[in-house]
C-alpha cells in the first residue's frame, strides 16, 4: 500500500484539545496527547509544532450535534476556534461528534483504567473515535464503485 498524507484530528474542548493522527497508510487513527488549553495563541502554538511533526494534508475537527442533529451548545465555541485554526493554513473539515467522548470513557472504562488516568486520555480517545470514523468514511467512498463507469 503506498503511504497517505496524515491526518490530525482534534476533540475541542474548554479546558483541553484531545490530538489523534492517521497512520502513514491512512487506515488507522492513533492517540498524540491531550494539549492544555491556555490561550488561542498558545494553542496554535501546540498545534503548530505537531503539524510540523506530522505533516498532515488537513485536519478534521469534532463537531458537537445534539442528537437531534442540531448543533449542540459549544458549536459555536467550535466554531470560534476552528476560525484561528485556519490560520495554519490547512483544510480543516468538520465531523459529527456524538457520543465519541461517552464512548472513550466506556472503553477506557472496560480496560480497567482508573479514573485518574481516563481523565488525562479521554480526550486523546475521543479524538481517536473521530478521526476513525473519518478515516472509515473516506475509505467506503473511495472503495463504492463509481455510478458514471461503465461495467
Amino acid at each position: 500500500m503506498q503511504e497517505q498524507p496524515r491526518i490530525l484530528a482534534l476533540d475541542v474542548g474548554t479546558k483541553t484539545i484531545g490530538v489523534a493522527v492517521s497512520d502513514p497508510l491512512g487506515i488507522t487513527a492513533q492517540a498524540v496527547e491531550t494539549i492544555r488549553r491556555q490561550s488561542v495563541t498558545q494553542d496554535l502554538a501546540q498545534l503548530q509544532r505537531l503539524v510540523q511533526l506530522y505533516n498532515p494534508e488537513r485536519f478534521v475537527v469534532g463537531y458537537p450535534l445534539s442528537m437531534s442533529g442540531a448543533p449542540g451548545p459549544q458549536a459555536q465555541f467550535v466554531e470560534t476556534f476552528v476560525e484561528h485554526l485556519r490560520g495554519l493554513e490547512l483544510p480543516i473539515d468538520y465531523i459529527d461528534e456524538r457520543l465519541t467522548t461517552k464512548q472513550a470513557a466506556t472503553a477506557l472504562i472496560a480496560t480497567g483504567m482508573r479514573r485518574d488516568k481516563r481523565k488525562a486520555v479521554i480526550d486523546q480517545q475521543a479524538a481517536v473515535l473521530i478521526l476513525q470514523s473519518y478515516l472509515d468514511r473516506r475509505s467506503r467512498r473511495q472503495a463504492a464503485p463509481d455510478a458514471h463507469q461503465e461495467p
